[in-house]
């Protein structure tokens, strides 16, 4: 294993943003799936959650360009279940929710360095009003032009970012957020995917790494992964 893979993938979860998600509420359009988690893992969110039927498959690494990896995706029946995990995670969570109305506030008057949620509508309708009476601020995309919205991923991007750029800013990148369980389970699993396959296949956890991602495991660990 390449020792640069072990401190990019750690540099990169040490980094991670749990407090900041986003919401997609019916989005089932996949080109606008993938390109909203893959912003989502651009700036560093750890959570996404979707309202999502039980009938319908999620995202496949071939659409999302495999940011679904690193992305911790919860699929909800519906917006009051998904609206209640968020608040669950995080009590403090300000939700926001994409809709244009006379009293919405410009996307780059929220504050994100506080922990954030962001409702992304449906790609006719909109958000739901059952999604709006969850929401604690109703945000909005200043428009120039004729037209009067986005396409749903490109307005989720555009927040996304503008909440990056005030986190960078106020330093809260420098922070490990991630569970340290979560951090290795997450780093074994994208420095040694084959070995923690097979781990996986034996029931057995997964051994420590050291500094430069290596496994430390006794003869013992190895004759089980080779036998058992």
């Amino acid at each position: 294993m390449e020792t640069t893979r072990y401190h990019r993938i750690k540099h990169i979860l040490d980094r991670r943003q749990t407090d900041l998600t986003v919401c997609l509420e019916d989005v089932h359009k996949h080109h606008n799936l993938s390109a909203i988690v893959r912003s989502a893992d651009a700036v560093g969110c750890h959570h996404v959650h979707a309202v999502w039927p039980e009938n319908q498959k999620w995202l496949t690494n071939n659409t999302s360009g495999g940011s679904k990896n690193w992305i911790d995706t919860h699929l909800h029946k519906n917006i009051d279940d998904a609206v209640s995990t968020m608040r669950n995670h995080n009590p403090d969570v300000q939700i926001l929710a994409t809709h244009l109305i006379p009293d919405a506030i410009d996307y780059r008057d929220i504050d994100y360095t506080k922990p954030t949620a962001i409702i992304v509508g449906q790609e006719k309708t909109g958000i739901s009003p059952t999604a709006l009476a969850h929401a604690d601020k109703n945000i909005i995309i200043p428009m120039q032009g004729m037209a009067q919205s986005l396409n749903v991923s490109v307005a989720a991007a555009l927040i996304l970012f503008e909440a990056q750029n005030q986190r960078l800013k106020a330093g809260l990148y420098q922070r490990t957020m991630l569970d340290e369980t979560i951090k290795h389970k997450m780093l074994f699993e994208g420095c040694h995917p084959i070995i923690a396959q097979k781990c996986k296949e034996k029931s057995l956890p997964y051994p420590i790494l050291d500094d430069n991602g290596e496994i430390i495991a006794d003869e013992a660990f190895w004759q089980r992964l080779k036998h058992a």
